[in-house]
Formats: C-alpha cells, sequence, structure tokens
C-alpha cells in the first residue's frame, strides 16, 4: 500500500491579485515540497481570489487568469518544483465558444488545474453551481461535466470543486466507479456559525459513498461581506479524521496517507513519484475552537482584511461608551492594532458621565488615539436654524456625530467602522447619515444578545491571560440606551433584546411566518410590531456598510427583500 505525504495550503488569496496569488502558492509549495510532500493542493480559484463575481464575465480576466496559471506552471519548475504534481483552482474559459444567450460570456469554468513539470497537465470544471445563499454561480459560469484523475505514486486522485461535494449524485459517484484511491476536494467555503460541525459530517458522509479517503482543502480570509475560515480536513472511507487545519489561520496541513495501489488496468495520466525517506510530521489534527472564538476571530478576519486589501491606513469610530462600540473597537484593536485605531468620543448634553468615562476607560486601556469632539455647539446650530423637535431632534445628533467621523477621514484617510449591530438593523434602530455612516460595519451580522456573549468572551480571554480586560464592564452590564433623549432606554422602543432576538431567528433565518411565530409562543402584539419594523426597515439596511458574513442569512447577501413592498405577514 502506497505512501502518500499531502499537503493542503490554507491560504489567503485577494481578489484580482493575480500576481500575488501566483506568488503565495510558490510560497507554499516551496514549503510543502521542503517537508517531502508528494502532492500539493490550494484552494477553489486560488489564482484569482473568490469570489470573482462579474469579474468571471471579462474576457480580458478570463485570458489573463489562464495565461498567470500558465506562467505558474512554469516557475514552479524553474525553481525547482516540477516534479511534485500542484493542483490549484483557478478561472478558465472554454476558447473559441461562440456567444450563446443565456450563457455567461466567454463560457467561463471554475475550474481545477494540475500542475507539472512546466506545464498544465489536467484539468476539471466544477459540476454542481451553487445558485443560493451568497452564491450566484449559474450567473458567471458553466458547468463542467467530465471528471478528472490523475495517478501519483502509484496513488489514483480525483478532483472536485465545493458544491460538487454538497450535492448529491454526480463527480464522488464516479469516484467509487473509479476505485480512486484519494477524492480531493478544492473549496471556497465561507464561514457560518457551527459550519465546521457541518462540513465534518459532510466530508464523512460523502468519504464512504466514494469509498476512499477523502482531502478537503478551504481557503482563509475575508473578501468583502464573506470570510472564510480554512478548516481544512483528511478523512478516511470509514468516518476517521486523519487530520484538520486551525479556523481562521493560515496553515500548511501535511498528512501521510497510507492509500490503496492504483489498478494497472486502468490508465489515467501519470505524474510519477515513488517512496522517499521523509522528515516526520506534526499532530496533523487541531481541535476546533469554541462558539465565540470562532465567531470573534471571524469577525476580526473580515476587519483586517477588508481594511489590509482595499489600502486603508487605519480605521476610527464612534466611542459612545456603550457595548456595540465597545465590542468594534476590541475587534479593530486586535485586528490591526491601537496605532491604527482611532476613537472619538462625541457627547451631547444627553450624554451620561458614565458613558464619557467607559469610552475614555476602553481607549486608555487600549493605548490608543482618543479624541473628544462635544457636539453641543453644533446642535444648538441645528436647531437654532430648523427648530427640530422630537424624533427629528434625536435623529440630527447622530447625524452630526456622523459628519465629524466622516471629516476625519476625509482629512487624515482612516475608515469609518459603523457600529451598528443586526438587532437594530432588522427593525430600522438606526439612524441614515448618522449612526449609519462608515465604511464597513463588523458586527451588522451579529445579534444584539450574541453582543454581548463576544464581549464577555473577549474579556475573560484577557483574564486567562494576565491582561487587562479590554472592555469596561459597566459597557457590558449597563442597560442600553441611545443617550438622544433624557432617560432614554432601548427598550423604550424595542422588545427586551433577549425576545427580540429569538423572534428575529425565526422570522429572518427561518421565513417563519406570523401564524408560525404565535404558534412557537410569541405575543400576536410584539410580533405585528416587530415585524412590521422589519418589513419596513428594508430601505435603511440597503443603504448601511458592508459588514461580516457569520450568519446563515446576513442581511444583503441572503436576505434580500423588494424595498416597494406590501405583502405583510398577518394572522
Amino acid at each position: 500500500m502506497p505512501t502518500l505525504r499531502l499537503a493542503l495550503a490554507q491560504v489567503n488569496p485577494t481578489v484580482g491579485d493575480l500576481t500575488g496569488n501566483a506568488a503565495l502558492v510558490l510560497d507554499y509549495a516551496q514549503r510543502a515540497a521542503a517537508a517531502g510532500a508528494d502532492l500539493i493542493a490550494f484552494p477553489e480559484m486560488v489564482i484569482t481570489g473568490y469570489p470573482v463575481e462579474d469579474l468571471a464575465l471579462r474576457p480580458s480576466f478570463q485570458q489573463a487568469s489562464r495565461a498567470a496559471t500558465e506562467r505558474l506552471a512554469v516557475e514552479l519548475t524553474s525553481e525547482g518544483l516540477g516534479e511534485v504534481p500542484i493542483v490549484v483552482g483557478m478561472l478558465d474559459h472554454r476558447q473559441g465558444a461562440p456567444a450563446e444567450t443565456g450563457v455567461p460570456r466567454g463560457q467561463p469554468l471554475n475550474s481545477a488545474a494540475v500542475l507539472h513539470r512546466g506545464q498544465i497537465v489536467a484539468t476539471y470544471a466544477k459540476h454542481h453551481l451553487p445558485n443560493y445563499g451568497v452564491f450566484d454561480e449559474a450567473r458567471y459560469f458553466v458547468p463542467g461535466n467530465s471528471s478528472c484523475i490523475f495517478r501519483v505514486g502509484g496513488v489514483d486522485v480525483a478532483l472536485a470543486i465545493c458544491e460538487d461535494l454538497w450535492q448529491d449524485g454526480g463527480p464522488v459517484s464516479r469516484v467509487r466507479n473509479h476505485q480512486a484511491g484519494l477524492l480531493l476536494v478544492l473549496n471556497g467555503s465561507p464561514f457560518e456559525v457551527a459550519k465546521h460541525d457541518v462540513r465534518l459530517a459532510l466530508c464523512q458522509r460523502r468519504a464512504a459513498e466514494a469509498g476512499c479517503t477523502l482531502a478537503y482543502v478551504n481557503m482563509v480570509g475575508g473578501q468583502d461581506e464573506l470570510v472564510f475560515d480554512g478548516d481544512s480536513m483528511v478523512v478516511s472511507p470509514g468516518g476517521h479524521v486523519l487530520a484538520r487545519a486551525p479556523q481562521l489561520i493560515d496553515h500548511l496541513l501535511l498528512v501521510d496517507l497510507d492509500l490503496p495501489q492504483a489498478d494497472a488496468a486502468r490508465d489515467p495520466i501519470d505524474l510519477g513519484g515513488a517512496e522517499r525517506e521523509r522528515p516526520p510530521l506534526p499532530d496533523p489534527i487541531t481541535i476546533p475552537v469554541s462558539h465565540e472564538e470562532s465567531v470573534y476571530r471571524a469577525l476580526t478576519v473580515g476587519l483586517r482584511d477588508y481594511v489590509d486589501k482595499n489600502g486603508f491606513p487605519s480605521v476610527v469610530l464612534g466611542l459612545s461608551g456603550g457595548i456595540d462600540s465597545a465590542l468594534v473597537a476590541a475587534l479593530a484593536l486586535d485586528a490591526l492594532g491601537p496605532d491604527r485605531v482611532i476613537g472619538v468620543s462625541m457627547p451631547s448634553k444627553y450624554s451620561s458621565e458614565h458613558s464619557r468615562d467607559d469610552a475614555r476607560e476602553l481607549a486608555e486601556r487600549a493605548g490608543m488615539d482618543y479624541r473628544t469632539v462635544a457636539i453641543a455647539p453644533i446642535f444648538e446650530a441645528f436647531m437654532d436654524s430648523l427648530g427640530l423637535s422630537g424624533l427629528a431632534e434625536e435623529n440630527i445628533q447622530a447625524r452630526i456625530r456622523g459628519v465629524i467621523l466622516m471629516g476625519i477621514s476625509n482629512q487624515e484617510g482612516p475608515l469609518v467602522l459603523a457600529t451598528g449591530n443586526k438587532s437594530e438593523l432588522a427593525v430600522g434602530y438606526s439612524t441614515i447619515y448618522g449612526d449609519a455612516v462608515g465604511g464597513y460595519a463588523p458586527i451588522k451580522d451579529v445579534l444584539k444578545t450574541l453582543v454581548w456573549q463576544l464581549c464577555r468572551w473577549r474579556n475573560a480571554v484577557a483574564v486567562e491571560r494576565g491582561e487587562t480586560p479590554p472592555i469596561p464592564e459597566n459597557s457590558i452590564s449597563k442597560p442600553p440606551s441611545a443617550e438622544l433623549r433624557p432617560g432614554q432606554m432601548d427598550t423604550d422602543s424595542l422588545p427586551d433584546y433577549a425576545l427580540l432576538d429569538d423572534m428575529l431567528d425565526d422570522y429572518v433565518e427561518a421565513d417563519r411566518s406570523f401564524a408560525e411565530l404565535i404558534a412557537t409562543g410569541f405575543d400576536p402584539g410584539v410580533v405585528t410590531r416587530v415585524l412590521g419594523l422589519t418589513d419596513r426597515a428594508e430601505y435603511k439596511r440597503r443603504q448601511y456598510p458592508p459588514g461580516t458574513k457569520i450568519s446563515v442569512r446576513a442581511f444583503g447577501r441572503d436576505r434580500r427583500q423588494p424595498i416597494t413592498n406590501r405583502w405583510r405577514e398577518r394572522a
């Protein structure tokens, strides 16, 4: 039985950076080869980054991706890696394909390329194109229809790409018919809460169906709203985890696999390879992290990569002393460091002293750039000119703060972070051009109850490390308030957040009807009110900045409702 040393390169590409992504592949390939790898695999679309969206429809980009992959094959050989088969994801296309109505321009292919001895020696095009949730691949690609099997070190290796694994039948069933020894799956699978458990169960089921060991390599890193969390793994036909990479960290996973000898009667492309002495490997199995840690890591990675990949030098946010801005500040500090975070306190005559103290204390604990800009004089000027009252008076305070933050951004270059959470966005508890301003919203997909959990978790981690907790306890324990009028509390306008989040989980995530919500036990009056607020707030959500997706149904990427819409859930 041959032993194959497999390397799964869990890397963080950048969309459109063909040169940088090829250099990333070369770097990890050199490290894997130095560790004795017989076969090296990279994630789905690693050459172009993923998802490329409408870039896939540009002939120039299609051609550039193919050319970059061909150059990479030559460079790998010139660097002494030509004898090691390397599998990379790329954007390909059917050259010379005629234009057809209803078919993506250029007939783009979400492909895997096998590189060996300076050439692309085999390709595989993704069969199943997901068209749900965040995926619109039927818009961008045409499906493949053929298998790809090659031989390495006496082992037959079959390829599949991401959704091919999630759909019943198709490439996996063909692998069993061919009696391959290894099914290698390239993935661009975004993070969602608890998805690592779902992935493992899926890989175990598909390994059993294919009748062979399954290797799953996933990318890591942030791309706009999406975060890819790695969690690459290798599973035996019997469901045993043979190797597993950490979540949300760049990682080279190496594992020695005892695999069945290929059938000599079959004749796939043979890329050689022979058993040889190799350096020993560390334990290839990483224990998954806790729920809170995985979410916090995802939010941190999403923010870091959005800032860095888009070239922002720093970030700026309003520090109110409340829990939402405290969590966003903690995420920014962990993602970027205190020298790249600016916190601005903008107190009004309604701002409590303890909120001002909490904001100052957070900034002092972190050592970040902290500024105070009192809005009272500006507010009075608006009131003298406009004579506002009620909700308009409250909202003008938020809008003054938005103008201040955007002014700092324009003058000094930092990206403004919006600090609203998913519960607030759901029911429209935000002010357009006020607290909704910004270029990125790190916690827009985080329900309020989870905000509290993450803050407590982050402080507990600091205590375990012997560090000062970053978030003042008072920011966590005090009742939430926008502080836009005397004695204001969020509960003046909204149900208790535990109840609200429970209802939003049913209505937003699960699409439950009015009748189903009532049957669950919610009060009919509260259901009527919350659903009305949620439905009417779509226009606000459309104008909110992008932010990291962590749930099954994030606003914008997943849940897309018409703004002009008279449908209402009723009893």
